[in-house]
């Protein structure tokens, strides 16, 4: 069991975990695992998965959120590799893996990535590509080579750069082969990519062993990879090509449809204050059904039309040099899925005045994603924040599953969760007085507890109401640096601004300001004195907007009398736990968790805590906070980790 376990030693679970994962994918069962932060989570699923695999001939999909987190699969199978053969390659996207300079500087999504990879070899225009053939024997070798050792993708771009070579097609080869495949959520939960994916890795999905990390994100992946959205200002771009390129029907259909959507937009949105609005589907073809009398089939006809017409756009504009866009061919394609969605009760018709006026096409059912599960000889699911399991199961489908929580690391004298009775952010009671009041909770909690702070809002609303409160200034005067997360910030931005934080933890500390949900409080490791205290500025409840409020309908007629739980509270209380969780890497490591809100107090909310946060638990207000914070860390000193020992 343990040939595929790196370490000399396992953690306290350890061995419970691996033998659980294994049954299970011998008896092609699923699992449901919760174990906490520092348990050793990623080699414990893969030494319990790899044997079975290996053995009879499977292929390990592995699935995470972010490149950090695929990229810490990778580490593991290099060790893993030293003591047993294995192989693992970590896919990105076409344009992270793509040396071509037109396709690296005109294409943001994978889609349109997709097509303008598969035009440039068609037209020739690809030299990494010709090279393939000219090259074949180096090519061959490279793949060779990269089976011998898991790899980073760094390191491939490295040698297809200095041979002139296809990293994309180098890696999706090696791929093919590979006993662990790393990827990210979307190569599944994307029915057009995941088509896309198994068929050219040839497999079929009953080869598939798949593993889910940090599973507590897949619902609202998954809600966003079925969902879709398109401008006012797309259509109005698609008018404008279709006279560029002679297609007047198209612009005369279009035009017609705009004038009908303007129409629309002013009677459902007139009010300057409502954002979004539910609509009934049929409507946003009736203007253009009307003035030119298109039976449905007339309508469809149409939109395929657009589609073929916006595929001929992009192979042009490709070779002249120009970006690969075509509006014509997006629009046909959003609204041949909205005509086809029509009727669906798991879908909800949106226009809302995001980012401009937009239609959108909302899912409501993120099961509907994991359609495949069934099929696969076995798939885990497995977070720090999975509770309560029977929940998660319900919600995301998953049938003939186990399901296991394992206790807590953290020691009872490590943890500490101090609750403030005094204010919340319940829509009524914010206020800049009672902003003012958290301020002062963060202020003091900062300046006790000694080097690194991170405080994650329950929204970016929240987040500039401490702001206007003076947080920024009060903070930069305790002597830590402030870094505050920017909502539209890159990865690269981010990912630098953090390391920065992190770097502050060497000196007198630094204060990360984020929000509870984001990029910065799930999924990003603390070492240390990196995060020694948490501050959780009220409870992320979504607003009760048209979407949600859908949700919340669909959940309760799918599980009766749970649908609100479901949709509306357990999400929040999920994204509150993983931000708490940010400041116990180990048992050993000392942690204050300070949360600016009464109702964690209540019942119905504990419930849905770990138990190291409900044993923990202290009401305080500003006075008690300062005296327990003061004792708690009265040696001034967290636990300094040893060297990892798994």
């Amino acid at each position: 069991m343990t040939d595929y376990f790196p370490y000399e030693n396992l953690r306290p679970n350890q061995r419970d975990f691996i033998e659980l994962v294994s049954k299970a994918v011998e008896n092609g069962e699923n699992v449901i695992i919760e174990a906490p932060t520092g348990f050793g989570k990623t080699v414990s699923v893969l030494a319990g998965v790899l044997p079975h695999a290996k053995e009879m001939g499977y292929k390990v999909l592995y699935l995470a959120r972010t490149h950090r987190q695929m990229d810490r699969v990778i580490e593991e199978l290099k060790a893993i590799s030293r003591k047993s053969p294995v192989s693992g390659v970590e896919l990105r996207s076409r344009k992270d893996l793509c040396l071509h300079t037109y396709l690296t500087q005109f294409t943001s999504d994978a889609y349109t990535a997709m097509v303008v990879c598969k035009n440039l070899k068609k037209l020739g225009k690809c030299e990494f590509y010709e090279n393939e053939k000219k090259k074949k024997t180096e090519f061959d070798e490279l793949v060779k080579f990269f089976l011998s050792e898991p790899s980073h993708p760094a390191e491939i771009l490295d040698y297809s750069q200095t041979l002139e070579l296809c990293p994309y097609d180098l890696t999706k080869r090696i791929a093919e082969k590979a006993d662990v495949i790393v990827a990210s959520y979307l190569y599944l939960l994307s029915p057009t990519i995941r088509e896309n994916f198994i068929s050219s890795l040839d497999l079929d999905y009953s080869d598939l062993i798949v593993v889910f990390d940090e599973a507590h994100n897949l619902p609202d992946q998954a809600i966003s990879a079925l969902s879709d959205k398109i401008s006012i200002n797309t259509i109005n771009g698609a008018i404008k090509e279709a006279d560029e390129y002679n297609e007047h029907e198209i612009a005369n259909f279009l035009s017609i449809l705009g004038r009908g959507l303007e129409i629309l937009f002013q009677e459902k949105l007139a009010p300057k204050d409502i954002q979004e609005t539910a609509i009934q589907p049929e409507l946003v073809f009736s203007h253009v059904v009307e003035v030119l009398g298109l039976d449905t089939r007339w309508l469809v006809k149409t939109l395929n039309d657009m589609v073929a017409v916006g595929d001929s756009i992009r192979e042009d504009r490709i070779e002249k040099g120009k970006p690969p866009r075509s509006y014509i061919g997006r629009v046909g394609e959003f609204l041949l899925l909205w005509l086809s969605l029509i009727g669906r009760e798991d879908y909800l018709f949106l226009m809302s005045r995001d980012r401009g006026l937009s239609l959108e096409l909302v899912a409501l059912d993120p099961s509907k994603a994991l359609g495949f599960i069934k099929d696969v000889q076995s798939a885990i699911f497995m977070s720090g924040t999975l509770t309560p399991l029977e929940a998660f199961r319900d919600v995301m489908g998953v049938e003939n599953a186990r399901l296991k929580k394992f206790p807590r690391m953290v020691k009872r004298e490590n943890a500490q969760v101090l609750v403030a009775k005094d204010v919340s952010t319940r829509g009524d009671e914010r206020s800049l007085q009672v902003y003012r009041k958290m301020v002062d909770y963060i202020v003091e909690a900062a300046r006790i507890i000694p080097k690194n702070v991170g405080v994650f809002a329950a929204s970016y609303e929240v987040l500039q109401g401490l702001l206007s409160a003076n947080l920024q200034v009060r903070l930069e005067e305790t002597g830590k640096a402030v870094f505050i997360e920017k909502q539209g910030a890159s990865s690269a931005e981010n990912d630098l601004m953090v390391a920065q934080f992190k770097a502050h933890a060497r000196g007198n500390g630094a204060v990360l300001l984020g929000v509870m949900g984001g990029r910065n409080s799930e999924g990003q490791d603390y070492s240390g004195d990196e995060m020694n205290g948490v501050i959780l500025v009220g409870i992320p409840y979504a607003r009760p907007t048209p979407r949600v409020q859908a949700q919340i309908r669909y959940f309760e007629r799918k599980f009766p009398e749970k649908g609100r739980y479901y949709g509306y509270y357990l999400p929040a209380h999920r994204k509150l736990v993983q931000a708490a969780g940010r400041v116990h890497r180990s048992a050993e490591e000392k942690g204050s968790i300070v949360v600016l809100d009464y109702r964690l107090l209540w019942r119905g909310i504990k419930k849905d805590l770990p138990d190291w946060m409900v044993e923990t638990v202290r009401p305080v207000d500003l006075g008690r906070m300062r005296l327990y914070l003061k004792r708690f860390w009265e040696n001034g000193e967290r636990f300094k980790k040893a060297p990892r020992k798994v």
